[in-house]
This record gives structure tokens, C-alpha cells and sequence, in this order.
């Protein structure tokens, strides 16, 4: 069977109002199974975040790699993901995050890193178009001259892959270094402020608004890949989606399943 390309396919877009944490794992969940059944057309979702909040890999430790008393002094979220990847630190203003739902036919045969660099090469383009030099930095980063932009995770499912990416627009590294206990590790001998040259901000980088440069990404999506249709979550999605929250997403079995 031949690998298809982005333009086989029709893509709609899903910009929703912010939603909570626990709800936007469910709803990485819920779309992936959408789009592998045919119910749901390729889908590229844009993040809204009601709250902040630390999101682990599957098969990450929670005692490894977050301070939980330092997560609930600063009224984090700790929530735990289908895909595998790093923690990542989230707050709704100085992140952008998406997520894109495939068919499995766009990476058939491909190794993760193949379809790491597939899924991540359009926003590379666009980051291009803000003046950044970016590159895909194997297996799930984003990275510039400056350092770190963003980290993928991907998992496969059936028929349809995800393949969703946190992208720094601000970053505060001194709450991070508080909550995230592997980045506190690696920073250690440097100090705090290396936190910031790990992880270098788009705002920085583009002295854009978060909005103008996710207009930006969307549109070279549209460009590149064929159109870009608007869509929106069904009632049925969000109602399985929260069902899920409740199962396991807010659940802390779930959070703790790797202690």
C-alpha cells in the first residue's frame, strides 16, 4: 500500500474555547479513535488551556519528575498523556500546543523518527516565515540557535496516528524549575537562568502576540497542505471525552500509573 501525503486528505481545524487539562488528554484520546473509525475528518486542534499545568508521558515517573507540593502551591494541574515524550510545563498564555489527528496511511512503514520529522516539517516552514531558523532535532524537539522551541509526542492508534507538540511562546523558568524536577537536575550546576536558554520563547524570538503567531502557523498549514476546512467538537465527542475524565484523566490510578 502506497503512503498517502497531506493533500489526500480533507483537514479540518478545531480552535475551541480553553478547556481544562484533564479534558484536553481526553479529547487527544477520543479524536484519535474518531479519526481511526472515519467518523472525524483529519483534524488539526489548536489548544485553548483553562489552567496551567504539568503534563507527563505515559511511561514517566510521577515522583521523578514532578515536585507535586510545589505543583499545588502554584495551583498546577498534573496531568498524565496517551503518548510517550517528556514532562511538559504549561501556562494558557505562554504556551502553544496542537494536536494532529492522521491517517495512519501518512506514515506506513515509517520508523518515529521519519514521522516525527513528516508531521513537524510545516510548522519548521512557518517558524521559517517569523524569521526563525528551526529545526527538527531527533526524536521530539524543535530546536533554533537559540535553543528549544517545542516537544512532539506521537502514538499510534488503529488507523490514525497523533501526533501533538508544545511549543514555548513565554516561559517563567523559575516556577518550572520548581515543579519539574528533571529540568531542576539538569540546570543545577548553571543556575536558573540557563533554563531560559534551554527553552527559548517564540515571543522572544518573534515579538509577535501568541495569537498572531498561531494565525500564522494555521495559515501555513492551510497553504501547504491543501486547505483547511473550520470544524468544531460534536456532542458526542465532548460527552465521551468527559466520561473519560471522570474514568481516567482526572483519576489519580491514572496520574500515578508509572509511581
Amino acid at each position: 500500500m502506497s503512503r498517502s501525503q497531506w493533500t489526500d486528505h480533507r483537514w479540518e481545524l478545531v480552535h475551541a474555547a480553553p478547556q481544562s487539562p484533564a479534558l484536553h488528554m481526553a479529547l487527544d484520546d477520543v479524536l484519535v479513535d474518531e479519526v481511526s473509525a472515519g467518523r472525524r475528518a483529519p483534524t488539526l486542534r489548536i489548544w485553548e488551556w483553562a489552567g496551567p499545568a504539568v503534563v507527563m508521558g505515559r511511561f514517566q515517573s510521577l515522583r521523578n519528575e514532578v515536585d507535586l507540593d510545589a505543583a499545588r502551591r502554584h495551583g498546577i494541574d498534573v496531568v498524565r498523556r496517551i503518548s510517550g515524550g517528556g514532562a511538559m510545563f504549561i501556562e494558557p498564555g505562554n504556551t502553544i500546543t496542537y494536536s494532529i489527528f492522521a491517517p495512519i496511511s501518512m506514515v506506513e512503514g515509517m520508523s518515529f523518527e521519519q514521522a516525527y520529522a513528516l508531521m513537524d516539517a510545516w510548522v519548521i516552514a512557518a517558524l521559517g516565515e517569523l524569521g526563525i531558523q528551526a529545526w527538527y532535532q531527533p526524536l521530539n524537539d524543535i530546536a533554533s540557535p537559540a535553543g528549544k522551541i517545542a516537544g512532539a509526542a506521537q502514538a499510534r492508534r488503529g488507523k490514525a496516528v497523533l501526533h501533538h507538540v508544545t511549543m514555548a511562546y513565554d516561559i517563567d523558568a523559575g516556577k518550572m524549575l520548581e515543579v519539574l524536577r528533571i529540568g531542576r537536575e539538569k540546570l543545577s550546576d548553571k543556575g536558573t537562568t540557563s533554563a531560559q536558554k534551554r527553552v527559548d520563547p517564540l515571543r522572544s524570538q518573534t515579538g509577535m502576540s501568541r495569537e498572531a503567531v498561531i494565525a500564522v502557523l494555521v495559515e501555513s498549514f492551510r497553504r501547504r497542505h491543501g486547505g483547511l476546512a473550520p470544524g468544531a467538537l460534536s456532542e458526542a465527542e465532548l460527552e465521551l471525552a468527559a466520561q473519560l475524565v471522570r474514568d481516567k484523566f482526572a483519576t489519580d490510578e491514572w496520574t500515578a500509573i508509572v509511581p
